[in-house]
């Protein structure tokens, strides 16, 4: 694994990939856009086909667009925003045109930034388009597809329960716990060799037999990123390819995509689809907006409508409101992908730090963000961040051209 350093007012710094330091803030800012360079990953192929063209038409009334936080007295402008959330870049689409498009810190529009839990919904959404076709039945239990599983708490969920995540399982998403599972899922996952005296699992499969039974299936909405690798082995399983070959040849190639984007992998090259995925940011903003027009991009039908239009219907409300998201009332969860339930029928895909594709279908439009914010959960973003896309939504209604 390389070193790398990068600097500080009076001096600079190393970061490592072995001693954790590449996920602290503020080195967090430069090693979101460089994961490659610090860990070992696999391509995700955009093909040879030829990229799918983004019409520009940049509009300057969107800085000084003003909007009242959650739980806040005072307004905030746009531009005021993205600081607040450590933007590090941002798309707007409206009606399949770029109308803003801003880039800070290391990223520019070239490189590639780290999805992080965004991964999930390009996942939920290659089983959501094989349950369509037929290929993969979302009723069917886990060990029908991987008997491997038979034995872990995955074993007895059916397909369904865990790209909704309604499985029981034991698996806490505490970053700020030590001894929480997502750590155990960690170090199974992590390439680098063990240490001597380590007895546990050594892939994120192997981790994954592991997962015990919390609770029951189907009850409620408990977001546990191993629900997401489950799944990416189910896929793995009934194509035949990894979800890194299954990316590239059902999404990525088909939408034109400008630039290869990669996946993170484990010490025995399984791709990490609970987080694993880096972009470039016009490239979020293609599948965003691929959804939008409902499955339809680049003179094809990419993903099917029907996919899309179970997405957009969302899951339980019931179901979701017992996860105890305050700030998110009303909302559901399917296929991985976050519904607003709003009047506008909006639904996002989310990733801590930051990352986020937002589609208001009322609206014409698709926000494609970027971003390294120092407090992983996005309660930190989500005060300055919902108002700011819905409150942008509604402007571009009223003076869309």
């Amino acid at each position: 694994m390389r070193t790398v350093t990068y600097c500080t007012e009076n001096e600079e710094t190393p970061i490592r990939f072995d001693d954790g330091s590449y996920w602290r803030f503020p080195a967090l800012r430069w090693t979101v856009s460089n994961f490659r360079q610090l860990m070992p990953t696999v391509k995700v192929s955009r093909g040879l086909g030829p990229v799918a063209p983004l019409p520009v038409a940049l509009r300057s009334d969107i800085d000084g667009l003003r909007f009242t936080p959650l739980g806040s007295p005072q307004t905030m402008t746009w531009r005021q925003s993205l600081d607040a959330n450590y933007t590090d870049g941002i798309v707007v689409l409206h009606r399949g045109r770029i109308v803003y498009e801003r880039y800070f810190g290391v990223l520019k529009p070239d490189g590639e930034h780290g999805a992080m839990s965004v991964t999930k919904t390009f996942i939920g959404t290659l089983a959501a388009m094989l349950v369509a076709e037929g290929t993969l039945d979302a009723n069917q239990r886990v060990d029908h597809y991987v008997p491997e599983l038979a034995a872990s708490a995955f074993g007895s969920a059916t397909v369904r329960q865990v790209m909704d995540m309604t499985t029981g399982i034991r698996f806490s998403e505490d970053y700020a716990d030590p001894n929480a599972e997502v750590w155990a899922h960690g170090a199974a996952g992590n390439p680098l060799p063990k240490p001597k005296d380590y007895t546990g699992p050594r892939s994120y499969y192997e981790f994954l037999q592991t997962v015990k039974p919390q609770g029951v299936h189907g009850e409620a909405f408990h977001y546990r990123t191993a629900n997401t690798d489950a799944l990416g082995w189910i896929l793995a399983r009934v194509s035949g390819k990894s979800v890194a070959q299954l990316l590239s040849e059902r999404i990525w190639g088909p939408i034109g995509a400008e630039r290869d984007a990669y996946l993170a992998v484990d010490s025995i090259g399984t791709p990490f689809a609970g987080g694993g995925l880096s972009t470039s940011l016009r490239d979020l903003a293609r599948f965003g907006e691929t959804i939008r027009r409902n499955g339809n991009f680049n003179g094809r039908q990419v993903v099917p409508s029907a996919a899309v239009a179970d997405i957009r219907r969302g899951g339980s409300q019931a179901d979701f409101a017992k996860a105890g998201y305050a700030l998110l009332p009303g909302w559901s969860y399917r296929s991985m992908w976050w519904v607003t339930h709003n009047e506008h029928g909006a639904f996002a895909a989310r990733g801590v730090h930051g990352q986020a594709i937002y589609i208001d279908p009322k609206a014409e439009m698709v926000i494609a963000r970027f971003a390294s914010h120092p407090v992983a959960g996005n309660a930190a973003n989500d005060p300055t961040s919902l108002p700011a896309y819905h409150a942008l939504a509604r402007h571009l209604m009223q003076r869309g051209r």
